[in-house]
C-alpha cells in the first residue's frame, strides 16, 4: 500500500450514522447500481450486514481491486486500517449496515 500524503482528503465511511455510542458507531451505506463510496479509511474493526445485497467491487489506494459480492442477509468482518472505495457493479441497489466496534 502507498503511504498516505497529508493533503488526500477522505470520504466517511457511510452516508449516515444511524447510532453511536461509547463502544459502536453504526453507519448507514446506500449505493445505487453503478454508484461508488469516496475514497475512506477504516481506523477501527468492523462488521458490514448487508439488508440488501448487491455485487460490489473494492478498489484499493494502491489500485487493487477486489470483487466483494455480499448477498442479502450476509455479515463480513474486517479490520481496520484499509484505505478504499466501493463501487456497486451490479443491478440491484445495495443497502448495509456498517458497525464500527471502538
Amino acid at each position: 500500500m502507498t503511504e498516505l500524503s497529508a493533503d488526500l482528503e477522505l470520504g466517511p465511511v457511510g452516508q449516515e450514522i444511524v447510532y453511536e455510542n461509547d463502544r459502536v458507531r453504526v453507519w448507514h451505506i446506500r449505493l445505487e447500481p453503478g454508484e461508488r463510496q469516496p475514497l475512506h479509511r477504516h481506523d477501527h474493526p468492523y462488521l458490514v450486514v448487508a439488508v440488501q445485497g448487491a455485487k460490489n467491487v473494492v478498489q484499493t489506494i494502491d489500485g487493487t481491486t477486489i470483487d466483494a459480492d455480499e448477498p442479502t442477509g450476509g455479515v463480513v468482518y474486517r479490520d481496520p486500517g484499509a484505505v478504499h472505495m466501493l463501487t456497486n457493479v451490479g443491478d440491484t441497489t445495495y443497502l448495509a449496515r456498517l458497525v464500527e466496534l471502538k
